[in-house]
């Protein structure tokens, strides 16, 4: 088995190809991060003896620019693994490597991969594609829209001409019928497919999980493998992280890794199931019976939530109010 770390960036892909294992030499070799590119990596690897199916892919996450590459090289049937960018520090650390460049990043890479095995990846469904597009979409014109709006706040409290504020309300008025169009294609889309839809529908059985969260949630759980609902919440941010040592005893506070924009709305929908939910307002307020404070609660509720979610998904069906867990 070939190991191929690639250190991606907006133009380039920096390899390192360990093809006689992890422990025997290792090859580096930069490419650009383009459709001629991906070919040329394929020939380079077939160059020095690997097969595609015989070599497993390593690559960070780095925001959009490894998806075309991931896509590319799946399809010529590589093992490809989109591994976490924290956790490849970390195992960075545990080796005592310290220098930080695209070459050592590609070598760290491919050792973790290497050793590590991490899971495959699977590309997303069209419609699944179509349905990320739409919502990553429609955020940035919400945040544009929001944007405005301070800028048409601050002009309205100022001398600010009037042919200014006419063109602030404009643009408002042009962003708001493409959310409004954005809005109803989202929806077509999610009606169009069953999958989806009976998804959406599960999720938001959960009192308190409105639109907004379940199309959020929705886009993370069609998109990523989770074997649990610890690494579901875990993926989310919303585990607690503990610190001690010795007599010293560190704040709980939340991981808050993750997508936060989706971690807002879920803050969001825990308020809420603090009053609706039965079982998350159970928790909350068994928590603050104990003495502990409101935001440490709402984390916990946040949890709750996270757990609720996957597992109506998990098992695809409806939220039941007085479902108690087996005892074993």
């Amino acid at each position: 088995m070939f190991y191929l770390g690639i250190d991606v960036s907006k133009a380039t892909l920096d390899c390192c190809l360990l093809y006689q294992g992890i422990d025997g030499k290792k090859k580096n070799k930069r490419f650009i991060n383009s459709a001629k590119g991906y070919s040329e990596l394929l020939q380079w690897l077939t160059q020095q003896g690997g097969t595609p199916t015989q070599t497993h892919i390593g690559m960070e996450a780095t925001g959009c620019y490894h998806e075309e590459a991931a896509f590319r090289l799946h399809e010529a049937g590589c093992l490809v693994s989109i591994v976490n960018p924290a956790q490849v520090r970390y195992f960075a650390k545990g080796r005592a490597i310290r220098t930080k460049t695209d070459k050592v990043d590609s070598e760290v890479i491919a050792y973790f991969v290497g050793i590590n095995k991490p899971e495959l990846w699977q590309p997303p469904t069209p419609e699944v594609l179509l349905f990320k597009g739409l919502l990553a979409r429609l955020q940035a014109l919400n945040d544009d829209l929001q944007r405005e709006k301070n800028r048409l706040e601050k002009a309205l409290s100022t001398t600010t001409p009037a042919r200014v504020i006419a063109s602030i309300n404009a643009s408002i008025r042009f962003i708001e019928s493409e959310i409004k169009r954005l809005e109803d294609d989202k929806n077509d889309h999610i009606q169009q497919h069953p999958d989806l839809k009976r998804d959406k529908v599960l999720l938001e059985s959960i009192p308190a999980i409105g639109d907004k969260t379940s199309d959020a949630l929705l886009a993370i759980l069609q998109t990523h493998h989770f074997d649990s609902a610890d690494k579901f919440a875990s993926y989310l941010g919303v585990i607690p992280v503990e610190k001690q040592s010795g007599t010293i005893l560190g704040k709980v506070m939340l991981a808050k890794n993750g997508p936060s924009q989706v971690r807002a709305k879920l803050y969001m929908a825990a308020i809420v199931a603090t009053q609706y939910n039965p079982h998350v307002k159970k928790l909350y307020e068994r928590l603050l019976a104990k003495g502990k404070c409101k935001m440490l609660a709402l984390g916990a509720a946040m949890r709750k939530l996270a757990h609720l979610c996957f597992g109506v998904w998990k098992n695809q069906t409806p939220y039941q109010a007085d479902f108690l867990p087996k005892i074993t």
